[in-house]
């Protein structure tokens, strides 16, 4: 109902611009594209910092240290995978802090949010579009018109720098999560976080550099593959291409606020971080269709990596095992913020993932042996399908035979 104290709305005007904190969102979105990325980086650095003002650099000598345990294993996963990089480039191995990883993280999967967020822009109304007679005559379905264009790139600012942000506080190198980097890229390690958790689970911290080390320069030289990098990539832009947001879903969320209440800077930022908000509205069915897909590379990715890593820490490392144990428990309790970004991607990581990958290397090797392992990186053709994932016999037979 129309409040008789106030003029109704002009359907092609957005009142949300004249509210303080919507009109610089809306002007600096406008500026940038589908994502604030100064937002998002501001938001990073400071999750990352976990609120403080900077955070101390790595040490010159641990840094040399790293250098030389990534070439110590650089020959290791070289020897077990039979695998090179494109040019046979060897990537360097540079310890940093969490905001130079989170800066990093931000930029090198920026093609992709950039396509998430444009995904999800893409069916909120546009400005000066029709407007519903009976939501002219309703002040707040007017600003929920303004909301739901506005609702997409605000989220996707917040989200890009608190994913990045919270990434950051567990990851121990650059492929937390198996997004292939830029070639080229060098392989980070986040040195802080490596040394807060040889700490907290009593290691030797000398033992976990290198045992991080191997596992990173195992996902980069795996994710590095042409064929490997192009079809993960596919997949993951098709993934997020097949969002579809739903302005009713978003007006379900917001329909029963106080408008007053969206004038508040903090109350916003809470509202828009609640990742529910967000999934709630966006998931298609074309996601599930190709989920399957994604979930079979990712699982074989990181299946083939555990086996790389029992087998180089066995050579290397007397506590190689129980580094594994330790760092493969943590991987699969990862809070809420990791589990968000996940799905927002398509890459749940539970146990169930990594289970599903080693039982599939398990049963080729012992079919197979080695050498049927080999070929799993061999090219496009060679890579598994979702069924053959889960019965590696079917995989054999079909390169038996082609």
């Amino acid at each position: 109902m129309t409040d008789p104290g106030r003029p109704d709305p002009d359907p092609g005007e957005n009142p949300f611009a004249k509210m303080p904190v919507f009109g610089d969102l809306a002007r600096l979105l406008g500026q940038q594209g589908p994502v604030n990325w100064d937002a998002a980086r501001q938001l990073a650095y400071s999750i990352a910092a976990e609120g403080a003002s900077s955070e101390p650099n790595v040490d010159p000598l641990l840094r040399l240290r790293y250098q030389e345990l990534g070439q110590i294993a650089q020959l290791q996963v070289a020897d077990v995978t039979r695998l090179v990089s494109p040019g046979d480039a060897r990537p360097a191995v540079v310890a940093v802090n969490r905001t130079t990883w989170a800066a990093s993280a931000l930029n090198d999967y920026r093609p992709l949010l950039e396509r998430l967020a444009t995904s999800l822009g893409r069916e909120l109304p546009t400005a000066g579009a029709a407007v519903d007679p009976a939501d002219a005559a309703d002040p707040f379905s007017a600003m929920l018109g303004g909301l739901m264009k506005m609702v997409a790139p605000m989220m996707l600012s917040m989200t890009a720098g608190s994913m990045a942000g919270h990434l950051a506080q567990r990851a121990f190198g650059s492929y937390r999560l198996p997004i292939p980097r830029p070639v080229g890229a060098e392989v980070q390690i986040v040195a802080p976080n490596v040394d807060r958790f040889a700490e907290d689970w009593s290691l030797s911290a000398d033992d976990l550099r290198l045992w991080v080390c191997l596992s990173e320069l195992s996902h980069h030289v795996v994710l590095d593959q042409p064929h490997v990098r192009a079809r993960l990539d596919q997949l993951l832009t098709e993934y997020v291409d097949g969002f579809e947001a739903d302005p009713g879903a978003i007006e379900d969320r917001f329909g029963s606020l106080d408008p007053s209440t969206l004038s508040d800077p903090s109350g916003l930022q809470k509202l828009f971080g609640d990742p529910e908000v967000l999934l709630g509205a966006v998931r298609s069915e074309r996601q599930k269709r190709l989920l399957p897909q994604l979930e079979a590379l990712v699982a074989v990715v990181v299946g083939y990596v555990d086996r790389v890593m029992d087998v180089v820490g066995a050579r290397v490392l007397g506590s190689g095992g129980r580094l594994a144990e330790a760092v493969r428990r943590d991987r699969v309790e990862a809070g809420d913020a990791d589990r968000f970004v996940e799905r927002l991607l398509g890459l749940e990581l539970g146990q169930p993932t990594y289970d599903r990958g080693v039982a599939f290397v398990d049963g080729v090797v012992e079919r197979a042996g080695e050498s049927g392992l080999d070929r799993l990186w061999e090219s496009e053709r060679t890579l598994p399908t979702p069924a053959e994932v889960d019965a590696p016999g079917l995989w054999l037979a079909r390169l038996e035979f082609d």
